[in-house]
């Protein structure tokens, strides 16, 4: 029985912390998806897929899963030189000033808020300490304090930043909530196929390979109008 309440007690961290409602300002971001729209690059269900796609599978997906992966096993084993490698090196790996941005703004947002209502002093002393946070830094320190699974850990996070962006293509008009939701299940597979590469690849193998993505955040930084910071 204990061990049952203590598996709850993982999972309600884990849905609470990636959970649309925790306060780290996810909704304010397309991550280059609105320049992408403005360019007619994503226009239906079938190109905003494929975007997302790479995104999770080549692009900042695969950057922030090595990333979270590297964090939680410093921060498993309380190992903070090594958590603030992990850190520096997701900050630093990043394209343009607005995807740094939202790495940043919600890693600090996240982690403020996580150790305000789950203190933990090895949290803390991270938050203290790092000049910038990155985002999957700060989640998988987070996860592997609270005893969640990293394989549960990579897989929620990579879900949460799908689910993001088939918001932010909601809001930019490019399909419906229906569609939105088969946009979902289609992921499934590249998210399960994501997964299982940042728990086998070897960490020099390090990198993304999503150029498209990356000019049309350069473009957004200069467009007239806009919904969303990056």
């Amino acid at each position: 029985m204990e061990t049952d309440n203590q598996g709850r007690l993982v999972l309600y961290r884990l849905l609470a912390w990636l959970s649309p409602a925790f306060p780290v300002g996810a909704f304010s971001f397309s991550h280059g998806l609105e320049a992408a729209a403005e360019a007619g690059a994503v226009h239906n269900r079938a190109s905003l897929q494929d975007w997302i796609a790479a995104i999770v599978a080549k692009g900042a997906g695969r950057i922030d899963a090595d990333i979270l992966r590297e964090a939680y096993r410093a921060a498993r084993a309380g190992d903070a030189g090594a958590l603030r490698s992990a850190n520096q090196r997701g900050v630093a790996f990043r394209g343009t000033a607005e995807t740094r941005l939202e790495t940043t703004a919600q890693g600090k947002a996240f982690l403020d808020t996580c150790v305000a209502a789950w203190p933990d002093r090895f949290l803390s002393g991270f938050a203290d300490d790092a000049a910038a946070v990155c985002y999957p830094a700060a989640i998988g320190a987070a996860m592997a304090r609270a005893g969640v699974s990293l394989e549960w850990a990579l897989t929620g996070y990579l879900q949460a930043m799908a689910a993001n962006l088939v918001s932010a293509g909601l809001r930019l008009g490019t399909i419906g909530q229906t569609d939105g939701q088969r946009i979902m299940a289609a992921l499934e597979p590249i998210i399960g196929a994501a997964v299982a590469g940042a728990l086998t690849r070897d960490r020099d193998a390090f990198g993304s390979a999503a150029l498209a993505v990356e000019l049309t955040s350069m473009a957004h930084e200069t467009q007239y109008t806009r919904l969303f910071r990056s």
